[in-house]
């Protein structure tokens, strides 16, 4: 663990770079150049005018957001989401050595076991919804079929119905307009690591076309952590006439990863490479044996001043896991739409824009057959256990309006109506039980933004946010077991719980803007939460239960800031320094048992940063480090994972023209040892128990990628 002083050194210079970054903005009368290069990358003006677009958008809501240019992927190893997601203030995202990386902000699904479907955020592909009333699939997120990642961080989300603590992230899919010609990319490293894409597009008229295959294997950090995923996309957008335009998707792919399990914090010092003896002993693995994703966005200018937009989707992801001694086969298809207007028009003879929009989920199978795994009390294997099936519907119908107070403040204003449907049965033995519920709620909103000069803007809002519970969580989190004679279902659970929606009122301040030091940005909110869904390990491997429940009051609060400055600029090239830190407190309010303890999962303290520079001959070398605080293990804080610092560096060329790129990296120079996720306890009292997930050790990657057009 490193000395205090480290802990809270690196944070306090960022917050001083950021608080001089305001006085400057503040003091500055006209508008600068002060725009950052991060990447030397060739890209198209339809890319970069999109890019603006979306940051212009950012720029109208009264909240954090991000938007990330994945243009930049070509720089360096891009395995998941965690590479996505990184050097974003307010983004945590964490691997447990394959895809389903850990994804939080602002404490949602802080302590969701890695792996499972992700909480806690809305998710979108190209705006339609990813995110079902489970949770959230990952197996579609190859990062190479991507242009841009949107996030709106909190309830910032609003305006795309998206109700989530966390907020709402939209991946949006290269096309044909931003990602012309053919592109090959090969990538490889240690542990077993190699990726290999194919990608085309083109325009051909009023229509544009783009497709990709991807595949990728790996052996894994961990003893049994072997995995690998392929699959291929495309889409096709048609200007049907100067008022319509279409887009239809289409994804495949398949995915499969070994379990190597969690490891306690002592042997995570000694040899975080080892598997969790009894996850090997089981053989624990999660194939996902292919996700299908069909769905077509419709664009209408009704006139000048009005739009519509309507989305439907059909998703199909089957999974099959077999992580405990049980093998459960579950059938999941959804379909989800949505349906936007907005219309342009003057209200109190003010310039106004209001949105109308509803965005529905709907599952249209989530049923589970399970089994033995191993012959177990006379048993065979294959024995039938139980089948079962969890589906829910959420609809939420949202109205907004942007009203301009003045040509530098807006007043932001919404209401949100959610309804959702919940049915939960065992449907085998007969003796099964069956909980259906339905209910609505709320969610309003204000916000304000102030363009207070051209460099500076204030914003902030009051929020309700809504999440309905999980329907499997509904069986999981059960303490009514079927009895002893129940034959091979003797101690599963046979009675599904009522559990409540998870709501949060959240208070959120900030600001963003351009200074002599580079683009920045400072958020500070707080959330009051009622009925949080927290998880917890209640039974160990073999037969493994993580069960959901409501909690008693919490408070989330923190801190987000970024800072993308441009430290030097001449003939000889630029060199570039980003920042991203976030501080969290997220903690019980006066609970029972646990007074104000910590809830475990998350560091408290989390920066990331890179140092780069680039000749203008294409050459470019960076140097990045992370440093993330200790992290409680368990609700009663008597134990904790280490804090860590790590290193890494890459040096790379993009050619001036951008027919190729060359890269080499290197991921944790000193080989630290660490727990990159941790799945929470109840109370361990003092024990070290086997919660984490390791985090990658030294590996070195090299990559290639080339365009022709």
């Amino acid at each position: 663990m490193p000395p205090r002083p480290a802990r809270v050194l690196i944070p306090a210079l960022l917050t001083l770079a950021i608080v001089q970054g305001l006085a400057a903005s503040v003091a500055v009368a006209q508008t600068q150049d002060a725009s950052v290069i991060l990447d030397t990358v060739k890209v198209t003006s339809q890319r970069a005018d999109t890019l603006e677009a979306a940051r212009a958008r950012l720029q109208q809501v009264p909240g954090a957001g991000n938007v990330i240019d994945l243009s930049a992927a070509g720089q360096g190893r891009v395995v998941g989401t965690a590479d996505v997601l990184a050097y974003q203030p307010g983004m945590h995202a964490q691997s447990p050595g394959n895809e389903g990386v850990k994804v939080s902000i602002r404490g949602s699904g802080i302590n969701r076991a890695p792996g499972a479907h992700a909480t806690g955020v809305s998710v979108s592909l190209d705006g339609l919804p990813l995110t079902f009333s489970g949770g959230t699939p990952y197996e579609l997120l190859e990062p190479l079929w991507l242009s841009r990642v949107e996030v709106l961080r909190g309830a910032n989300g609003f305006d795309r119905g998206a109700l989530a603590l966390g907020g709402a992230i939209d991946y949006v899919s290269r096309s044909g307009l931003d990602s012309p010609g053919l592109e090959l990319r090969y990538e490889a490293g240690r542990y077993g690591y190699q990726k290999r894409s194919l990608g085309y597009g083109g325009v051909a008229g009023e229509v544009d076309y783009y497709a990709a295959y991807t595949d990728s294997e790996y052996d894994g950090y961990q003893q049994h952590a072997a995995g690998q995923g392929r699959g291929a996309m495309a889409n096709v957008g048609w200007q049907l006439g100067p008022d319509v335009q279409t887009r239809f998707f289409l994804r495949y792919r398949q995915t499969e990863h070994d379990t190597p399990g969690r490891l306690t914090r002592a042997q995570i010092r000694d040899n975080p490479r080892q598997a969790n003896p009894a996850f090997l002993a089981l053989d624990a693995r999660r194939p996902q044996p292919g996700s299908t994703w069909i769905g077509n966005v419709t664009t209408f200018a009704l006139d000048a001043d009005s739009t519509l937009r309507a989305g439907l989707v059909y998703h199909r992801f089957p999974m099959d896991l077999n992580e405990s001694l049980y093998r459960q086969q579950l059938d999941y298809a959804a379909l989800n739409g949505t349906l936007d207007y907005r219309h342009r028009h003057t209200l109190f003879d003010r310039e106004s824009v209001t949105s109308l929009g509803l965005r529905v989920t709907h599952d249209l199978d989530a049923d589970v057959r399970e089994t033995l795994r191993f012959a177990s009390n006379g048993y065979p294997a294959g024995t039938r256990t139980r089948d079962f099936h969890h589906r829910g519907t959420d609809s939420v119908l949202h109205a907004g309006n942007d009203l301009v107070l003045t040509p530098a403040l807006h007043l932001v204003t919404g209401l949100a109506l959610v309804h959702t449907t919940r049915e939960v049965q065992v449907t085998w033995p007969a003796s099964g039980g069956r909980i259906a519920q339905e209910g609505w709620d709320y969610a309003p909103r204000l916000g304000l933004t102030w363009q207070r000069s051209p460099q500076l803007q204030l914003f902030g809002n009051l929020s309700r946010s809504v999440e309905p519970p999980h329907p499997w969580s509904m069986i999981w989190g059960s303490s009514t077991y079927f009895p002893a004679g129940s034959g091979a279902s003797t101690g599963r659970q046979r009675v599904p719980v009522a559990l409540d929606n998870q709501t949060a009122t959240t208070l959120e301040l900030g600001a963003r803007g351009e200074s002599v030091l580079g683009r920045w940005e400072v958020t500070a909110y707080n959330a009051q939460l009622r009925h949080e869904l927290l998880t917890v390990e209640r039974q160990p491997v073999p037969n493994l239960i993580v069960a959901e429940a409501n909690a008693s009051p919490t408070v989330h609060r923190g801190v987000e800031a970024g800072l993308d400055s441009t430290l030097w600029q001449a003939d000889a090239g630029t060199l570039t320094l980003r920042q991203a830190y976030t501080y969290s407190d997220f903690r019980y309010r006066h609970d029972a048992r646990f007074g104000d303890n910590r809830l475990p999962g998350l560091p408290r303290h989390y920066y990331q940063a890179e140092l780069r520079h680039a000749h203008p001959s294409g050459v470019y070398a960076a140097l990045n480090t992370e440093y993330a605080s200790n992290m409680a293990v368990d609700y009663a804080n008597s134990f904790y994972a280490d804090a860590r610092v790590i290193f890494g560096a890459r040096v790379g060329f993009d050619a001036p023209d951008g027919r190729w790129q060359g890269w080499l990296e290197a991921r944790n120079l000193g080989d630290r040892h660490y727990a990159a996720t941790v799945t929470p306890g109840y109370d361990d009292g003092g024990r070290d128990m086997a919660r984490s997930t390791p985090g990658e050790g030294f590996g070195l990657y090299a990559g290639l990628r080339l365009r022709l057009d």
